[in-house]
């Protein structure tokens, strides 16, 4: 049996997508920097006879066809770049470039996706149609590689039927996955504001229009952007993780300076959002006889898990995994611009389990700590083989 097979061929090269795993990890670029790591990928796929070409600048894109008829194909994506993480960790594949870090697996998936790559090409007998490699650059940096990679046909020539994705999860076990259907990840927009007023001495207020005021106003009223206008079966968040407002003691300043997010789950709530926020902000700095530069950078939408192809993708994993090793997640307020995939095509985009207690392999990722148990790379590898020759019918 082909599960049998790719079960068996996933024992058979986990040593290598180690190895690929922790030369990825000890070589991290960061997004649209991906250069040595897509010499090193489009080394691999030649090592494998196989066919790619690049896309992005530095993504590429491979095909393997499998001997039997069929006309289906199935994409599957992984990503490849670092963050500006200093790496914490002690271990021998620790990150060479100081100040980057593959902190939130990407290393992981690429190294996963070239270990499918072996096993398909080891069993292309065994099945029919085509699946579709994607090795995508800047997940992690606006605006986002997914969208370049769709802008420049990534989904067509052929035109997958299915774009699947997976990602570490350390919450979840090592051996483990997690789904779920429908909306699962945020959109999420980057917001820039400066409010600006007139600065002078603390002690003559009077004197002032002080922006340090209007800003506390402006935080404290854009809260009702989510508590009053939003729908509460719509999951929304705004946050702002950074206020400057460089006066001192005695001192008021002539402006105050923020950066916060927004995300959520619906993209005609988002538009509306966005010019609520704004006109609120613009509005109270005025009425308070001071001004606002109200800046929304959007970023990615939100992703959706297609229903029915999840449905069959979480089947394949029951059978290859075990019933018990498949759960269900939750909505995740996280983005991933995974999501500009299920904006245009049927997707699913599922969670590998990561987590080992016993060896201290607990961090969450975005962290400097962040590692893996690599155990879970056969699981990676096998997995992902199996669903795609699946999904393609066989």
């Amino acid at each position: 049996m082909i599960k049998e097979k790719i079960q068996h061929l996933a024992k058979e090269i986990f040593d290598d997508v180690v190895a690929n795993r922790r030369h990825l990890h000890a070589h991290p670029e960061l997004s649209f920097h991906e250069v040595e790591t897509s010499v090193f990928v489009a080394r691999k796929l030649e090592e494998l006879g196989i066919e790619y070409h690049k896309m992005a600048d530095t993504g590429l894109v491979a095909l393997i066809k499998g001997d039997k008829p069929g006309d289906k194909v199935v994409a599957l994506r992984a990503d490849m770049d670092a963050l500006p993480i200093l790496e914490a960790n002690d271990v021998s594949y620790k990150s060479q470039n100081e100040g980057v870090m593959h902190a939130c697996g990407h290393d992981v998936h690429t190294s996963s996706l070239l270990g499918v790559a072996k096993i398909l090409t080891e069993i292309k007998s065994e099945f029919g149609g085509t699946v579709k490699f994607i090795f995508q650059p800047a997940e992690e940096k606006l605006p986002g590689g997914a969208s370049l990679m769709i802008k420049e046909g990534v989904l067509e020539n052929p035109k997958p039927s299915a774009v699947i994705g997976q990602h570490v999860m350390p919450l979840i076990d090592a051996g483990k996955v997690g789904f779920r259907a429908g909306k699962y990840m945020a959109s999420t927009d980057e917001l820039y504001v400066t409010v600006k007023g007139k600065g002078g001495h603390g002690a003559q207020p009077q004197q002032n229009i002080d922006p340090v005021i209007i800003t506390a106003h402006i935080l404290t009223a854009l809260q009702q952007v989510v508590s009053r206008f939003a729908d509460p079966k719509s999951p929304s968040v705004l946050s702002f993780g950074k206020v400057i407002a460089n006066g001192a003691t005695n001192v008021i300043p002539n402006e105050v300076y923020l950066e916060g997010t927004f995300r959520t789950m619906d993209e005609q709530w988002r538009n509306d959002a966005h010019v609520k926020m704004k006109k609120m902000a613009e509005g109270i700095a005025e009425s308070m006889g001071g001004s606002c530069d109200f800046k929304i950078m959007k970023g990615y939408p939100f992703l959706i898990n297609e229903e029915k192809l999840t449905a069959q993708v979480r089947g394949f994993a029951e059978d290859f995994l075990g019933k018990e090793n498949v759960l269900d997640l939750d909505i995740w307020m996280a983005a991933e611009d995974f999501a500009y995939y299920s904006q245009v095509a049927n997707s699913c985009f599922y969670r590998l389990g990561t987590r080992n207690e016993a060896r201290g392999i607990t961090s969450s990722v975005h962290t400097p700590t962040f590692d893996i148990e690599e155990s879970a790379l056969e699981q990676s590898v096998g997995l992902m083989a199996y669903i795609a020759v699946k999904q393609l019918g066989n």
